[in-house]
C-alpha cells in the first residue's frame, strides 16, 4: 500500500484555522494523534473543539507566537518534554504583513514567522522528528532572497515580495534539510490560493477572501499536506516541492543548492544555532 497505516503523532503549526486546522482534522479522522500549535488562545481552543467533534478525540494544544523566537524555543522545550517521538512536523504557520513590521527579534515579520521560526523549531526537534512537511507557495516566484541580508525587504517594502521571499526560503530550507538530515523525510508544497484568514487585518483583503471566485477551500488547500504526511517515503522525493499531490519544479532560484546552503548558515546564525546545523539521528 502507498499510504502509511499506523497511528502517528503529528504536530501541526498554524493549526487554529485554515489549512492547518483542516489538515489537523483530516489527520485526526485518519486516526493520528494530533497536536495543535497556534498563536491565539481562544481560536486554539475553538480549533481543538472542532478536531474533537470531527474525530472523537480532543488534541493537545500549545500556544506560541512565531513572531517571537523565545516562544518558539519554549514551544520546542514543551514538545520535547511531552513527546519522545514526533512522526510528522507540519510547518504550516505563516503570516503576510501588509506593512513593514520588525519583530522583537529584529527581523522582518514575514521572513521570521514563515521561515526563521520554522527553521528554529525544526532544528530544535530534529532528533525526534521523522518527517517534516512545509507549507510553501507558488508565490516563491516573487521572492528575491539574499541570505546576507534577511531584512532586505524592510527597505522599499512590498508585501507580496516579502511574502514570496519567505516562501522561497521555505523551499530552499526543505531541500537543504533533506541533504543535511537523511534520516528525516522532508517535503514542501503549494496549497493553492485558499480562502482563509490570511491578511485579515486589512478590510479589503478580508473582503476579497470572502468574495473572490475560484479560491480553494481550506480542505482542498490541506489536501497535499495530508497526502505528504500519509505517503510511504519510497513514493516521494526527499526535499521535493509538490502541488496537487504531484512533484513540481520550483523556480530555478528556489532550487539553487548553493543558495540553500548559504540560507541555512545565515538562518542558523540569525536564530543562535550552531552554523554547522548538525544532523538528525
Amino acid at each position: 500500500m502507498d499510504e502509511l497505516t499506523e497511528r502517528r503523532l503529528v504536530v501541526v503549526t498554524g493549526a487554529s484555522s485554515g489549512i492547518g486546522l483542516s489538515a489537523a482534522i483530516g489527520l485526526a479522522c485518519r486516526g493520528d494523534q494530533v497536536v495543535l500549535v497556534g498563536r491565539d488562545p481562544a481560536r486554539l481552543r475553538a480549533a481543538a473543539d472542532e478536531v474533537r467533534e470531527a474525530s472523537g478525540e480532543r488534541p493537545e494544544a500549545f500556544r506560541a507566537d512565531f513572531a517571537m523566537l523565545d516562544d518558539v524555543r519554549q514551544l520546542a522545550e514543551r514538545l520535547r518534554a511531552a513527546y519522545d517521538r514526533i512522526d510528522v512536523l507540519a510547518n504550516n504557520a505563516g503570516a503576510i504583513a501588509l506593512h513593514p513590521v520588525t519583530t522583537i527579534d529584529g527581523f522582518e515579520l514575514s521572513i521570521q514567522a514563515n521561515h526563521l521560526a520554522q527553521f528554529l523549531l525544526s532544528n530544535l526537534l530534529a532528533d525526534r522528528v521523522r518527517r517534516v512537511v512545509v507549507t510553501a507557495s507558488a508565490m516563491h516566484r516573487r521572492g528575491v532572497l539574499d541570505p546576507d541580508d534577511l531584512n532586505a525587504q524592510l527597505r522599499r517594502y512590498r508585501p507580496l515580495t516579502a511574502y514570496g521571499t519567505s516562501k522561497q526560503a521555505n523551499i530552499l530550507f526543505t531541500a537543504e534539510a533533506a541533504r543535511r538530515w537523511p534520516a528525516v523525510a522532508s517535503y514542501c508544497f503549494h496549497p493553492g490560493v485558499v480562502r482563509t484568514r490570511f491578511g485579515n487585518e486589512s478590510r479589503v483583503v478580508a473582503l476579497g477572501m470572502r468574495l473572490l471566485p475560484l479560491l480553494r477551500s481550506p480542505e482542498k488547500g490541506a489536501q497535499t499536506l495530508v497526502w505528504l504526511a500519509n505517503q510511504n517515503r519510497s513514493r516521494l522525493v526527499d526535499g521535493g516541492y509538490y502541488a496537487d499531490c504531484r512533484l513540481r519544479r520550483p523556480l530555478r532560484k528556489a532550487a539553487d543548492s548553493q543558495l540553500a546552503a548559504r540560507l541555512w548558515t545565515a538562518s542558523a546564525a540569525a536564530v543562535g544555532l550552531p552554523v554547522s546545523g548538525g544532523a538528525a539521528g
